[in-house]
């Protein structure tokens, strides 16, 4: 009897969970639909996480514009345009506030009615005349690259500043420059012709010297603009802690960065150097330069 039943139920029909057309249809339709929205949730957030924050400008005008700047300019300057020329807080945010800002080397700070008060009684001429020339630890315009109108607005910008009342410095004369520009267009008169002679037999070009080896070398160890127009302050006389050009001992810790992780360090900042050293307009390779130049010059 209990093998006949066992035998029974183990023949007998089986039942599935599926038991009604409409069952078989919902099952059908969570096998495709639930998988469809998984994919597009899933989508939807790793799209949400490579999009640019809300807020963020990286899509404005403004935003693409600075991306897709180019890493270096060409500016022409006019004299007799002022609209081209850089004003005294400009050409200070630019170059002077390296040393002016933190007072580094002896410089006065910016601001400083006290540090300035003994140099605004010199007056005027003698400001420009240092500022021009170079004094102390500061080279010829700070190490920079503007005219000399430009040096003046700034010696007045940090004058005023300190508590001085100097008055805006005059442009310089359109005429003079105009007058000096006719006199280099102006052609050169010509010389008297000399008595035609019979002609000699021209001997052939002599090829071009091959340029020397250490005229190669030169040009390849040549000094970037940069270091000489705002480096050179802290890294030729070991300022502030920088590390001087060709001295191996100081550059020895250093070297461990490698190019790329000193360069990052200059322009971001690191201890008493600003960001970039100062030259906020400086691009990352003009950076990458230097700090190669300098590497170079212990190697």
């Amino acid at each position: 009897m209990s093998d006949a039943h066992n035998t029974h139920d183990h023949d007998g029909p089986h039942e599935g969970p599926i038991k009604t057309p409409k069952q078989l249809i919902l099952a059908v339709l969570f096998a495709f639909v639930v998988p469809i929205v998984v994919i597009v949730l899933l989508t939807i957030y790793v799209g949400s996480n490579q999009r640019p924050a809300a807020g963020s400008g990286a899509l404005t005008p403004e935003g693409i514009s600075e991306r897709i700047a180019p890493v270096g300019r060409v500016e022409v300057k006019d004299a007799s345009d002022l609209s081209t020329l850089k004003s005294g807080e400009q050409v200070f945010a630019a170059q002077c506030t390296t040393c002016h800002t933190a007072g580094l080397v002896g410089a006065p700070k910016f601001g400083d009615v006290e540090a300035w008060g003994p140099r605004i009684k010199q007056g005027y001429d003698t400001l420009l005349h240092s500022a021009l020339a170079g004094k102390g630890n500061m080279g010829p315009q700070g190490g920079g690259d503007f005219t000399d109108f430009e040096i003046a607005r700034a010696v007045v910008y940090m004058a005023n500043k300190g508590g001085a009342k100097f008055d805006e410095p005059k442009p310089p004369a359109a005429g003079a420059s105009a007058a000096a520009t006719t006199a280099e267009a102006a052609p050169a008169t010509p010389a008297t012709p000399a008595p035609m002679v019979a002609a000699a037999t021209p001997a052939a070009p002599a090829p071009a010297p091959a340029a020397a080896p250490a005229e190669t070398q030169a040009k390849a160890d040549a000094v970037p603009a940069l270091y000489t127009q705002v480096c050179q302050v802290c890294h030729a006389a070991g300022l502030a802690g920088a590390p001087t050009v060709g001295d191996k001992a100081a550059w020895a810790p250093r070297l461990g960065q490698g190019i790329d992780g000193l360069t990052a360090s200059a322009i971001k900042g690191k201890n008493a150097m600003p960001p970039r050293g100062g030259a906020t307009a400086a691009s990352d390779a003009d950076i990458k330069a230097v700090v190669t130049y300098m590497v170079n010059s212990v190697k």
